[in-house]
């Protein structure tokens, strides 16, 4: 089962597991124009020479202090990206956006307050404000002269947050909303002006209202104690009786979860590449100090399990920034290209729900490549990692929430499989069509097609193998479970994890080639990374494969799907220890991610 490629289906989320796309379709960081460069340049001067210096303070949380870098980067331009430029904003494009995430990313407490200010606390308005709404409150957000936080999770309703018990009662004139209820986890909430809540109309129409700080009956709890993040404002906020003007119910009565549920799939896009960012910081600790360190009469960074942490760092981060950005280039396009009659807004809108599986994957593979990077900068540092002078410390601690906000990653990988069948169901992503050819293929027995050629060919297979694979377990799932498909939640994980791994593939091969295309010989050490991340993507691909399989049919019809999951598994061994140790030598020549920009 070849797969096509066909310029309609590639615009479509999901699009990427039954169409084939050519090293020049797909938008890499080599493609970053200088202005987009100059928005991550500004953010990154800012965090170093303002942040960076107060970290020690910002831990402490010094009165304040947060709120005033917020408020000094709004100064400089730093909070309006996702404002249009008729609020006040700057309307920053996709991959600038993406930019500015990754290079704010050095100091965890900062990247995740301006996170919950000009992401998730500043997209509710921009994309379901009234008017109004959007003229009494961007301009101000986009200066910081207000702050603004998110307000979804409850102590009950984590994950779940439709189960909210946060309630809204039109009071008897009509005038107010009256909110009684708790929020909890709030991000900024401890110093925000603004407060995007979510609660339900009558305790039954899920809802969202703008609520201002000093409304009667709102109050803020004290800071929470968290592991990681410490330099961030995180409280539970209260509403007792507190009345909210009718005018600042957000979007409509009832369609609270619309608001919600986009400004997550943001959110997701933009924590995925803030978790790159913090990748690449951890990878220049490590290398450096791997080099300063010496033991048994040598440098670190000279032994062969150092120098493989290295290369896998490095790997593991080139496969997520190439994930990232292809994704922010395919809705930066699709933005770029407007429907007649469609407002810029609402087209954006539209894109960003249109690619919701690729930020479920960015949040997942991004969060997780950031907690494995930290894991072996500390192990790289050994006794030192573990004291809190050193930042990998600090690094370990801020990383671990990435897995457990904007859904965690368990909901994101049961959404990645959620999302794909309902397209699937609803005609327009054709999966079913391509398994059913699948089983054609299948039936007809192995074939003796024309093998792939050139320097990529035992990718290029791999690649295509692996795509068959995703149909081969996916298709037997939902012949065995139908619409019970949702409640087999260990399968959907296993069937998820092919679908990031494949989209890594893809990406991570197609990045390779379009540099060697244009590059030769000095991309070569990319074609390393692209080709040792495959090969071990396809050993994970099998096994997830097998795993979904094995709980899904038995007996002779098992044995039939493994001996056919054998066939598409088949690849060639390479040597994967001396692909890592090429990649940690550019690590190490260059004190960093040898890929920047390329």
């Amino acid at each position: 089962m070849a797969t096509t490629s066909v310029s309609a289906a590639l615009n479509r989320g999901g699009a990427f597991l039954i169409t084939s796309c050519l090293p020049e379709d797909i938008f890499t960081p080599a493609d970053v124009s200088d202005d987009q460069r100059l928005v991550g340049q500004t953010a990154e001067e800012f965090v170093q020479k303002e942040v960076v210096p107060e970290i020690a303070a910002l831990e402490q949380h010094k009165e304040g202090l947060m709120a005033r870098m917020l408020k000094k980067s709004g100064e400089i331009g730093l909070l309006g990206g996702a404002i249009p430029e008729e609020f006040g904003g700057s309307g920053l494009d996709k991959v600038s956006s993406t930019v500015l995430a990754e290079k704010l990313s050095a100091y965890g407490s900062f990247a995740v307050s301006h996170g919950g200010h000009s992401s998730i606390g500043t997209i509710p308005i921009v994309y379901f404000g009234t008017e109004e709404q959007k003229k009494k409150y961007l301009p101000k957000i986009a200066t910081g002269e207000l702050l603004s936080c998110y307000c979804l999770s409850e102590p009950q309703a984590g994950s779940d947050s439709l189960a909210a018990r946060t309630r809204a009662v039109l009071s008897p004139d009509g005038k107010n909303w009256i909110l009684n209820g708790q929020k909890m986890w709030i991000t900024n909430g401890g110093f925000a002006d603004v407060y995007i809540v979510f609660a339900k109309i009558d305790g039954e129409k899920f809802s969202c209202f703008i609520v201002e700080r000093g409304a009667p009956g709102f109050s803020v709890g004290a800071e929470e104690k968290k592991m990681g993040i410490r330099g961030s404002s995180t409280v539970p906020i209260f509403f007792e009786n507190t009345p909210v003007p009718k005018e600042n119910l957000l979007h409509e009565a009832g369609r609270g979860h619309i608001v919600a549920f986009n400004t997550l799939n943001v959110g997701r896009f933009s924590l995925g590449a803030s978790c790159l960012g913090g990748s690449k910081k951890v990878l220049e600790a490590s290398s450096k100090y791997s080099k300063e360190r010496t033991a048994f009469g040598k440098r670190l960074c000279d032994f062969g399990l150092i120098k493989a942490k290295l290369g896998e760092m490095a790997i593991r981060i080139y496969a997520v920034e190439s994930m990232i950005y292809r994704s922010a280039g395919m809705v930066e396009a699709a933005v770029a290209n407007p429907k007649a009659g469609v407002d810029k807004t609402q087209q954006a809108m539209q894109v960003l729900e249109e690619y919701a599986i690729e930020s479920s994957i960015s949040k997942v593979v991004g969060s997780e490549t950031l907690d494995f990077c930290v894991d072996e900068g500390v192990q790289i540092f050994g006794g030192y990692g573990f004291h809190e002078d050193y930042p990998v410390a600090r690094a370990y601690r801020d990383s671990r929430v990435n897995r457990i906000f904007e859904g965690t990653n368990e909901i994101n990988r049961m959404l990645i499989i959620q999302m794909l069948m309902k397209r699937s169901m609803a005609g327009i992503l054709p999966l079913i069509p391509a398994a059913m050819k699948l089983a054609d293929e299948v039936l007809a027995g192995p074939s003796y097609e024309e093998s792939e050629s050139g320097a990529f060919a035992e990718e290029e297979r791999s690649l295509t193998q692996a795509k068959k694979i995703f149909l081969l377990a996916a298709g037997t799932a939902v012949q065995k479970f139908r619409e019970k498909l949702a409640d087999e939640q260990e399968v959907m994980a296993a069937l998820a994890n092919v679908v990031m791994d494949v989209y890594a593939m893809e990406s991570s091969l197609r990045r390779a080639q379009k540099a060697s295309a244009t590059r030769g010989e000095s991309a070569s050490v990319m074609c390393d990374a692209a080709r040792a991340f495959i090969y071990d993507a396809m050993d994970r691909v099998e096994k997830q494969a097998r795993t979904a399989l094995a709980a899904t049919v038995a007996g002779d019809t098992l044995i039939t799907q493994l001996a056919v999951l054998r066939r598409f598994a088949k690849h060639a061994p390479i040597d994967t220890i001396a692909l890592r140790a090429r990649v940690a030598s550019a690590v190490l020549a260059q004190d960093r991610y040898p890929f920047e920009g390329r």
